[in-house]
């Protein structure tokens, strides 16, 4: 199980989030039996998700980051809830591309740079908050800084990895985010700048045997921080036959008419989980009633 941590800065001016995700989008990447650099792209954006999903207040809030650059992985998804566990999909879940020109995972090439990053909050309100910004790099790390910057205005810095091992299962993967917060001294930030600069790749570190502790300490070196909190974070799926029911019903009545008189079974099966869902035309005429 993965471990997501949160410190402030003694005087509350910057705070940096930090997690291990290598459970969680290994799980990923066993349902979706994704190629490398597919489980590579989803995992960084799960990650994300993960930390900026542990960012939200409310015990039900829950966000959802897409992202379509028009690459052949076609759009990514990744849900988190507001403890950190996230759950991914990956329209094309197999391409094989080359290396790109450092020789790692080319994730750039297979999320593309032609289109945009949504992210979407659900807090309780009558609807939920929905922003967007074109994708800039494809890296998915360099995309979620700038969209904190453009569509929040909070200056940030993010980074994400994830390692994948010859055999296809995942290494390592985690990531961390730091956010300056209003009137946050220009020392702080020099702080800042000076330590991300001279950090390894957070699959490198991760792959020493640093915890997210380890991590958020060293992006915030030369800084005093205070603990804020931590929590264990998991692959975790909330489907449901009653969400499924709901999700047919909501199809209208002439498409519940259409599976009944076809008189075979109609199978759903979720993104997420891979998990499918039965029902019998006996069983869509409940729905139908």
């Amino acid at each position: 199980m993965g471990k997501i941590v949160r410190y402030i800065t003694e005087d509350g001016s910057a705070f940096v989030i930090a997690a291990d995700t290598t459970d969680m989008v290994g799980m990923a990447e066993q349902i979706h039996k994704t190629s490398a650099v597919n489980t590579a792209a989803l995992g960084r954006l799960m990650t994300a998700a993960s930390m900026m999903g542990d960012m939200l207040k409310g015990k039900d809030d829950s966000i959802t980051l897409r992202m379509n650059g028009g690459g052949p992985a076609g759009s990514l998804i990744a849900v988190s809830d507001s403890e950190g566990n996230a759950r991914g999909y990956v329209q094309n879940p197999v391409v094989e591309i080359p290396l790109n020109d450092k020789g790692k995972l080319d994730v750039k090439g297979t999320v593309g740079t032609n289109g945009y990053i949504y992210v979407m909050k659900d807090i309780g309100l009558k609807e939920p908050y929905v922003g967007q910004t074109e994708i800039i790099s494809g890296e998915i790390a360099e995309d979620i800084t700038n969209y904190f910057v453009s569509s929040e205005q909070t200056p940030s810095v993010c980074a994400l990895g994830v390692l994948v091992n010859p055999d296809l299962t995942v290494a390592a993967a985690g990531g961390f985010i730091i956010q300056l917060l209003p009137f946050c001294p220009d020392e702080v930030i020099s702080k800042i700048e000076y330590a991300v600069e001279s950090l390894e790749p957070v699959t490198a570190m991760l792959s020493k045997g640093m915890t997210p502790d380890d991590i958020a300490k060293a992006a915030m070196k030369g800084l005093e921080l205070s603990k804020l909190d931590e929590s264990k974070i998991e692959y975790r799926c909330n489907c449901s036959k009653e969400k499924v029911e709901s999700a047919l019903i909501s199809t209208g009545r002439e498409s519940l008419e259409d599976m009944i008189s076809s008189g075979e079974n109609t199978n759903v099966e979720c993104h997420f989980c891979d998990k499918t869902y039965e029902f019998t035309p006996d069983d869509i005429k409940k729905l139908l009633d």
